[in-house]
């Protein structure tokens, strides 16, 4: 399984425009090699180099297996058209939150990993990490991961 961006390639910079210095909108993400017995899908986006801990910047779930992509500027909503549902994320808000590490702190590490799950979960919208991944556990059939920076 691969997670991709257009927006991005691994390991590079995320334009400011995704951030917290620009629009702060989500960026545009596709997958494709999703295991044959995928029921839904579910993505973590988090800064593991937040100086708090790691800072949780985006959670969907429920995404369907027939879902390849997610344009730019996903709606801040509960619930997407696809039928996806989204979580609660560090800043205390539904939805994508941008990279918007302290200035001083030199760059963060920002990862957007994607789960291939064999069941639907039993969440309502709005759940936190924490929720999603005790509800996927043991439900991963795989996972891919894509991987940008940033720094202001």
């Amino acid at each position: 399984m691969k997670i991709s961006s257009t927006a991005f390639v691994r390991d590079a910079k995320i334009p400011a425009k995704y951030t917290c210095e620009g629009a702060d909108i989500s960026p545009d993400l596709a997958w494709e090699g999703i295991p044959e017995k995928t029921k839904t899908l579910a993505l973590i986006m988090d800064d593991p180099d937040a100086p708090a801990g790691t800072w949780v910047h985006w959670v969907v779930y429920n995404i369907p297996a027939t879902v390849h992509a997610f344009p730019a500027h996903v709606p801040v909503s509960e619930r997407l058209d696809n039928g996806a549902l989204q979580g609660r994320n560090s800043f205390r808000k539904i939805g994508y939150g941008g990279p918007c590490p302290p200035p001083e702190h030199g760059p963060h590490r920002y990862f957007f990993l994607l789960y291939a799950l064999d069941i639907p979960l039993d969440l309502k919208a709005g759940a936190s990490k924490e929720d999603l991944k005790a509800a996927m556990s043991g439900h991963i059939l795989e996972q891919a991961e894509l991987m940008g920076r940033f720094e202001r």
